[in-house]
């Protein structure tokens, strides 16, 4: 299965500036400081070069795993949502009781309500 499928390109790509890019790209900058830490190096004014490289990685990395997922759940969005509509019988809409009753069951019986809770069910 390849990484992204040929169905992916009809979703809208992600913003550039998104949480995962921002994420593995802070990651990789920390992974290059980290490195230059364990070789005995000036933490932040040595390979600043490398640094960007890890940033630069980092950032596309996150940003096509944002595009991965998006697809992801934009496939089962589509499926769970080919189910319901298949199965209308499974997704009956649900009677809510009305707010009286649910307050009225959470504050032991001591706000007066006008509605009968045995007509309600």
């Amino acid at each position: 299965m390849p990484f992204l499928p040929d169905e992916a390109r009809s979703l809208p790509p992600p913003p550039l500036v998104n949480k995962g890019s921002v994420w593995l790209g802070l990651t990789g900058w920390l992974a290059a400081l980290l490195d230059n830490g364990f070789a005995q190096r000036p933490v932040l004014r040595a390979g600043v070069h490398r640094q960007i490289l890890f940033i630069t990685v980092g950032w596309f990395t996150g940003y096509f795993l944002v595009k991965r997922a998006e697809y992801v759940h934009a496939k089962l969005d589509r499926e769970l949502l080919d189910y319901v509509r298949r199965h209308p019988e499974d997704f009956k809409e649900a009677v809510l009781p009305f707010l009286c009753l649910v307050i009225r069951i959470w504050c032991f019986y001591f706000i007066p309500c006008s509605v009968d809770p045995e007509s309600t069910y």
